[in-house]
Parts: structure tokens; C-alpha cells; sequence
């Protein structure tokens, strides 16, 4: 395979991944990294391909993520740039594969700040509808909340990319916005 595909990250990431908040936390990474790539004038799909497919191994083995990754992904033929990005979403945690290219800076910033989007989207009447980056940001500075998401990183991604948290947070947000429903922050309102 020269290319990842989306359908084939999707087809990859169902041999591994069942639990419920894998699968949305896998499809909001696709999908803010899809938004990532039209920013930097990148393949969508491709960068899409990649946010699926970036925590394979985290179901089956959360004490050694990213330890039972390239292996497969290798076997299945997928290209050594892509298992490379994958690999970097982990650096400075489990992995000491530095993130260099937008690509994989964009991953690594991504990967907790969806997180953050979706606990803010889930405690809104319209979800992410109407969800700004100024109430992003309050959530972002309030440590207790969505507290398992590593704001260092999501600071760390962010500089490597030369953003601001806001500016990443803004297009992550235009990239989740159009799927709310599939992702479950579609908002209680009706």
C-alpha cells in the first residue's frame, strides 16, 4: 500500500478497538486531523487515515500502548511515514519518537485536546453546535475538568505547530462540528 486510506485506517482500527469511547475518541482525532490538514494544505484523507488509526493497540494493551503497533500495522503494509506518526503521538509518554512533521505534530497536539472538546460539547444544550473557543477556553484552564486530558501536551503540540491553543482548538472544533451526531455531541436540546 503506498497510501493509507480512511477506509482502510477504519477497516484496520475495528480488528483491534470495540469499546464504545475508543471508537468515538478514534473518530474525533480523524476528524480534527482532517480539519489539521486543510489548514496546512495537506491530503485530508490521509491525515484522517492516520487520527483513526493512532491508538490501535490501546484497548488490548492500555500498561503498553503504541508497544503492539508498528508490528501489525507493518504486516498490514501500512507505509512506514504513517506507523512513524502514529509512533510520535506517544513521544516524551511511551514512545521516544519525536513528533518533526506537521502531520505528526498535529496528531500529538490533537489526541488530548479532542478530549477537552468533546467533555465541553457534552455539557452543552446544543452541543458542539454552538460550541466557541472562548468557552473552550475556560474549560482549558480549569485543571478539574476533562482532568485526564494533559493540557501540557496539548501546549507542547501546539508551540511545535507555532499556534496558539486557541487557533488549534478552533479547528479542531470546525472539523468535529459537522459530524455532533455520529460523535454523540449533537446537544440535548431539541
Amino acid at each position: 500500500m503506498d497510501r493509507l486510506t480512511l477506509e482502510e485506517a477504519k477497516r484496520l482500527n475495528a480488528t483491534m478497538v470495540s469499546e464504545d469511547h475508543l471508537i468515538i475518541h478514534a473518530l474525533n482525532v480523524s476528524y480534527a486531523m482532517g480539519a489539521l490538514a486543510e489548514h496546512f494544505g495537506e491530503d485530508k484523507e490521509h491525515w484522517m487515515a492516520v487520527g483513526m488509526l493512532h491508538d490501535y493497540d490501546y484497548e488490548k494493551y492500555p500498561e503498553e500502548h503504541l508497544a503492539h503497533t508498528a508490528k501489525p500495522l507493518r504486516a498490514a503494509g501500512v507505509p512506514e511515514e504513517d506507523i512513524r506518526a502514529i509512533l510520535s503521538h506517544g513521544w516524551g509518554i511511551c514512545t521516544d519518537v519525536e513528533p518533526l512533521t506537521n502531520m505528526e505534530k498535529s496528531l500529538y497536539a490533537a489526541d488530548e485536546l479532542t478530549g477537552i472538546i468533546q467533555a465541553c460539547a457534552r455539557m452543552r444544550p446544543n452541543g458542539i453546535k454552538d460550541l466557541e473557543v472562548k468557552s473552550f477556553m475556560k474549560k482549558f484552564k480549569d485543571k478539574h475538568f476533562a482532568a485526564k486530558c494533559n493540557r501540557e501536551l496539548i501546549l507542547k503540540g501546539a508551540e511545535m505547530l507555532g499556534m496558539e491553543v486557541q487557533e488549534l482548538a478552533a479547528i479542531c472544533i470546525e472539523g468535529m462540528r459537522p459530524h455532533a451526531e455520529e460523535l454523540g455531541i449533537a446537544g440535548t436540546a431539541q
